[in-house]
């Protein structure tokens, strides 16, 4: 890849660093998508160990790249994206990719395949994170944060995700007990005032 080519390039991604996501941060400040990117890629990177028989790089290049078309589109809840919204999100990632030179449009392109197709278990398992670093995020913000649909999404989401493999079935068992807690407390504050 050539030099100027590199610094284009990273310049359009520069806004994933400032693209605000739905969620806040434990400290109350809005998580960014390149935030939430980078956190994906670290649990990816914890939990290898618990997935020998997968290709480790794969996933951590695909929690990476996930979120790359939200440089155009910005990002989108899960809860109020729709089909439109999917399709603009895969033509920014065309358009994006479009401008990078092989084998890197190639390779990149190659992996954005294979995790809208699911078919891999590094995708499947690199979207059942990607679900589920959003639900850890949400335990850890303000719970006056929440919009009154997530007191039930927090309970629910990245389960059937996480279903496929035991360590994050189990993982996500313990995240549900965080989000009841957290509710039972927000509920218990709430009535001693």
């Amino acid at each position: 890849m050539k030099q100027r080519e590199l610094l284009d390039f990273l310049r359009r991604l520069e806004c994933l660093k400032t693209n605000g996501r739905h969620s806040t941060t434990l400290g109350g400040v809005t998580e960014t998508v390149a935030a939430h990117s980078w956190r994906l890629a670290v649990l990816a990177l914890l939990i290898l160990p618990e997935f020998p028989e997968i290709d480790g790089n794969k996933l951590i290049w695909m929690c990476l790249i996930h979120d790359f078309g939200e440089a155009i589109t910005g990002d989108i809840p899960s809860f109020l994206k729709t089909e439109a919204h999917e399709t603009s999100e895969e033509n920014a990632v065309q358009t994006l990719l479009s401008t990078l030179s092989e084998p890197q449009r190639g390779s990149l392109g190659a992996l954005f395949t294979e995790m809208d197709a699911q078919v891999s278990t590094e995708a499947r398992l690199y979207k059942a994170l990607d679900k589920l670093e959003a639900v850890i995020q949400h335990n850890e913000s303000d719970i006056s944060t929440w919009l009154p649909l997530e007191y039930e999404l927090q309970q629910t989401y990245a389960v059937e995700n996480a279903s496929e493999f035991p360590y994050l079935k189990q993982l996500r068992a313990l995240m549900l007990e965080d989000t009841l807690k957290k509710i039972e407390d927000a509920q218990a504050k709430e009535i001693s005032n």
